[in-house]
C-alpha cells in the first residue's frame, strides 16, 4: 500500500530537504520504492513551499501526493492551505510554534511539537526540520527509526552531524513521551 505524506512550511525551513531524507530513508535503508515532488512559492525564501513523498512496497506509478496519510505543517499558511486534503484517520503534525490551528479535525491522529524552539534551544533553528523528522519517527510508522536518522546524518554537512543527531534524538524522544503518554491515558 502506498503512503502519501505531504510537508509544508516556507522557503528556508528545509522543507523539501525533509522530503528527500524521507524518501532516501525509505529507499536506500528499508529498501522500499519512494518519490519526492516538490513546490515553491514565487519568493525564494519566506514564500510557501511543500514536499510530497509517496513511500511504497510496490513500484509507483503516480508521484503525487492527491490524499495524504501523513501531513506535516511547519507554517500557518501551509497548514490552512492544505489541511483539507489530509485523509480521515490520517496523521497530522504541526509546529506548536508557527501554527496554531483553529479547528483540528477529530478523525485525525493528530500531534504537535515545538521544533522551532526545541532547535533554537540546540543552538540553530534551522535545525527544526531534522527535530521534526526525529518526532515523526517516534509517531509513525512509515520508516524505521534509524533507517531515518542514517538518511539525516548521511545528508547534513559533516560539520553538523554531531548537532543534527542530537536534534533528530530531541525530536524522537519527544514523540517517545507523547506516545507513552497516549497509552497510559488508554488503560
Amino acid at each position: 500500500m502506498e503512503k502519501e505524506i505531504l510537508i509544508t512550511g516556507f522557503g528556508g525551513q528545509g522543507i523539501v530537504l525533509t522530503g528527500n531524507i524521507l524518501g532516501m530513508a525509505a529507499t536506500l535503508y528499508d529498501d522500499k520504492h519512494a518519490t519526492m515532488t516538490q513546490s515553491y512559492g514565487p519568493e525564494a525564501r519566506g514564500g510557501s513551499c511543500s514536499s510530497q513523498v509517496v513511500i511504497s512496497e510496490e513500484p509507483i506509478l503516480f508521484p503525487y501526493v492527491e490524499k495524504p496519510q501523513t501531513m506535516i505543517c511547519m507554517s500557518q499558511a501551509g497548514f490552512q492551505k492544505n489541511c483539507d486534503m489530509l485523509i480521515d484517520g490520517g496523521t497530522m503534525i504541526w509546529d506548536t510554534d508557527l501554527v496554531k490551528p483553529e479547528n483540528v479535525n477529530e478523525k485525525w491522529d493528530s500531534y504537535n511539537i515545538p521544533a522551532t524552539r526545541f532547535a533554537e534551544e540546540l543552538g540553530n533553528k534551522m535545525m527544526a526540520n531534522i527535530v521534526m523528522l526525529g518526532f515523526l519517527s517516534a509517531v509513525s510508522e512509515l520508516v524505521e527509526p534509524e533507517s531515518l536518522k542514517q538518511a539525516v546524518l548521511k545528508t547534513v554537512p559533516p560539520k553538523t552531524i554531531e548537532k543534527n543527531s542530537t536534534a533528530f534524538d530531541r525530536g524522537r524522544d519527544y514523540g517517545g513521551e507523547i506516545i507513552k503518554g497516549r497509552s497510559r491515558q488508554e488503560q
